[in-house]
């Protein structure tokens, strides 16, 4: 990153990402797979947001409540943005600074994105739930009530997290390699789910496989398939009227949820459309974040 960048995020860096507790790499010994961006990193404010392109070293940036309101509960936060971009702040900060305030370790996950290399963004999903559960004394965690969130393809990453982290190693010689990567629960905005045709965001998926149309590829990544007994219990939210990321996938995943009697809990509101986070419209899909705070209690993750 040059000068001139370093200057520019000191300048125009958003109150939540300034109000975070400290930040560190994933990977400070290098990760144990490459990608290939097609360009420098760049931090720049699209459409009165803030977003990352070209990553290509996954960052960890947390909010630590204060120790009078922690509840022990931790939720790695992962931004969305079709595998090619990353809408950190709406889907990624400003999140994390409301579970802070609410007692709740948030942690936002920059993770890399695919290039080329399918199996980057899980290799770096899966790291972060080990590498909080192996800090969870340090940070003040219950190492038994870390969840994953994830908004539009960031949910994508994290219900695959929720399905598949027992399919994915990474090699490396970290001391908590073998520590479980399996996330306690599920928080699932607007997600991305499906990769068959008709249901599933296909930028999305020719972002992380490519353009192949066999489905023996494209099935891994359908997480609706690979739902089982041990998935986490999962809190969906998304909207009637989105025509990005068409209800279906949150339908279908709760489907299989369901059929392992897993708990979830599913709301769908009229109006919000793709790609809300967290906003500041006046419509009932704002209220999200309390509903959220209630599940947890509900599912005594929090009190």
């Amino acid at each position: 990153m040059n000068r001139n960048t370093l200057l520019f995020l000191f300048v125009v860096l958003p109150a939540t990402l300034l109000a975070q507790d400290f930040q560190l790499k994933l990977w400070p010994d290098g990760p144990p797979n490459k990608n290939t961006p097609p360009g420098e990193e760049e931090y720049y404010k699209e459409r009165g947001t803030y977003r990352y392109s070209n990553i290509s070293e996954a960052e960890l940036y947390i909010y630590q409540p204060a120790k009078e309101k922690n509840t022990g509960a931790a939720v790695i936060v992962c931004p969305g943005g079709g595998y090619w971009i990353e809408a950190i702040d709406h889907e990624g900060f400003r999140i994390a600074e409301y579970l802070k305030q609410h007692g709740i370790t948030g942690i936002v996950l920059k993770y890399r994105l695919p290039y080329g290399n399918s199996e980057i963004p899980l290799t770096d999903a899966l790291q972060a739930i080990r590498l909080t559960r192996h800090k969870a004394q340090e940070w003040g965690i219950d190492p038994q009530k870390i969840g994953i969130a994830g908004s539009s393809a960031g949910g994508h990453l994290a219900s695959t997290a929720g399905t598949q982290f027992d399919q994915a190693e990474p090699k490396t010689t970290a001391p908590y390699q073998q520590i479980s990567a399996r996330p306690d629960f599920m928080l699932l905005l607007y997600p991305v789910i499906s990769f068959k045709e008709g249901v599933g965001h296909m930028g999305s998926r020719k972002n992380l496989i490519g353009e192949t149309n066999d489905w023996n590829i494209a099935r891994q990544f359908s997480n609706e398939l690979w739902v089982a007994a041990n998935t986490p219990p999962t809190f969906f939210v998304l909207a009637d009227d989105d025509k990005g990321v068409i209800p279906e996938n949150s339908i279908s995943f709760y489907r299989e949820l369901k059929k392992h009697d897993i708990p979830a809990e599913l709301h769908i509101f009229a109006k919000g459309g793709h790609g809300f986070g967290m906003t500041d419209r006046d419509i009932p899909v704002a209220k999200w974040p309390e509903l959220f705070v209630d599940w947890l209690k509900s599912m005594a993750i929090i009190d």
